[in-house]
């Protein structure tokens, strides 16, 4: 049974708050195990007794069973760069939070002449998208053997590997397979995939290089049945791919094998399928349509498999229309549910301002805080902006919540210092907490101006409002 509480890790733990794993009391380490950022094992006491005492040593063993995830989380790359799928814990975002985002692999394929590869390679290398404070990006390359050449595919994986992106190797033929891995297997790539017909070859492969594997088949029996045969011959990092069909009864069924595959591996507590799952949305590119058609029905299926499941997908389209939607809905998905996304409080400097210029102040939600952001700097509008700390709270349920109050920009006009910045004492507060204005003149000394409620129409207000009329 799984924990869900630092109280139920608690009871397996020293007590003893000695610090030594780097929290101050065993009760915040407990808390950090369920927030994934320590392990069991990082506590130096309980690592020392049970090597010396059995019935501790069993006591760790069984706190690092209820402490690891449902699904199996599987490393893809390595280094600074590696990529984590899998790893899950529920079913719904909102119970806990989804931990590790689904993982894109943009293809290329040993056919194309090196130019080709090159341009591909770089656009996926090259890819971030600033959205919400964060850049967003892609996290690998799949390489597709075209050719059934070893010798050729072995020198398009190498060509690849240059580039510091994690892997996918694409080939269901073991010779290719292991002429590539003989060049690029301590990069440690995800092997793709072991099926009905070359299982054995690929099992060999997967031990003789220690490397993952993709297990394939679209009967769920079989899938499981690769899955035992890997996992009983010492393979521990195994990744099922259920066969994405793209349309109609095809999707459907596809979704379906992997709501079974997820539910099982969770409600079920079923282990011999508590593995991450492949989606492969370049499968769209088999239909007979025009290439717009399969860029859109290729965004579509990502879509549906980012928000069901899908932990590792390998995509064709590198055009923006069609990454945008995907990285963007990833990232939405995959924010933490119990903590608001927000920015660092304090000050700004918009424009490079004047101490003539005005001061603005919006909250930390980052959201909130990059629309103003960008408002301000698209608009040519010099100025200093305050972003205090709601506890990534917007404007209105900030100031109706009390996170947003005059007591609190009185602390922050005193941390930023902006009264040694500016030569006067306005500042401009959102339309939205228009009714906190009396009680913040009351408690800073400042002069209060309400401007809009909207921060693409503070250019417009600025031509009304300032400089000031009242001096």
């Amino acid at each position: 049974m799984k924990v869900k509480s630092p109280l139920e890790i608690y009871r397996y733990l020293p007590q003893t708050n000695c610090g030594e794993c780097g929290y101050d009391t065993c009760m915040s380490f407990a808390a950090q195990i369920i927030e994934r950022t320590v392990k069991p094992t990082d506590c130096p006491p309980l690592v020392k007794e049970a090597e010396k005492n059995p019935k501790v040593k069993k006591k760790l063993e069984e706190l690092i069973e209820i402490t690891s995830p449902e699904v199996k989380e599987v490393i893809i790359g390595k280094g600074d760069k590696a990529v984590k799928i899998g790893g899950e814990d529920v079913l719904h975002r909102h119970e806990l939070t989804f931990f590790n985002p689904t993982a894109l692999f943009y293809d290329v394929w040993d056919t194309l002449d090196d130019k080709e590869i090159d341009e591909r390679c770089s656009k996926v290398v090259e890819y971030r998208k600033f959205y919400v404070g964060e850049f967003l990006t892609l996290d690998g390359i799949a390489v597709r053997c075209t050719s059934n050449d070893p010798k050729r595919f072995r020198e398009v994986v190498k060509r690849v590997a240059g580039y510091g992106k994690p892997m996918i190797l694409v080939s269901l033929n073991p010779e290719c397979m292991r002429a590539a891995l003989e060049e690029v297997a301590e990069e440690r790539p995800l092997i793709y995939a072991a099926t009905e017909d070359n299982w054995r070859e690929f099992l060999e492969l997967a031990l003789e290089f220690k490397v993952p594997v993709v297990v394939r088949s679209k009967d769920l029996n079989k899938l499981k049945s690769l899955a035992v045969t890997f996992k009983e011959a010492g393979v521990e990092d195994i990744v099922l791919d259920p066969v994405t069909e793209p349309v109609g009864e095809g999707l459907k069924g596809t979704f379906e094998r992997v709501i079974q595959l997820r539910r099982t591996a969770i409600l079920g507590e079923d282990k011999d399928v508590a593995y991450p799952i492949m989606i492969t949305p370049i499968a769209a590119w088999a239909l007979e349509a025009d290439e717009v058609s399969k860029a859109y029905w290729e965004t579509v299926i990502a879509s549906i498999f980012i928000v069901k499941y899908g932990d590792v997908m390998i995509l064709h389209c590198l055009e923006p229309y069609a990454i945008m939607p995907i990285v963007t809905l990833r990232y939405n998905i995959y924010t933490d549910p119990r903590t608001p996304v927000q920015v660092e409080p304090g000050l700004r400097e918009i424009n490079n301002p004047s101490p003539d210029d005005p001061v603005f102040i919006t909250t930390n939600f980052a959201l909130t805080y990059y629309t103003v952001e960008s408002d301000l700097t698209s608009g040519n509008i010099k100025g200093w902006l305050l972003v205090l700390d709601t506890e990534g709270l917007g404007v209105e349920v900030s100031v109706a919540g009390g996170q947003f109050t005059a007591a609190k920009v009185k602390d922050l006009i005193k941390e930023t210092k902006i009264e040694e910045k500016v030569n006067h004492r306005y500042l401009i507060i959102p339309g939205l907490a228009a009714r906190l204005q009396g009680a913040i003149e009351d408690e800073t000394g400042w002069k209060v101006l309400v401007g809009p409620m909207d921060s693409g129409r503070i250019k417009g207000w600025l031509e009304q409002h300032w400089p000031p009329k009242e001096k």
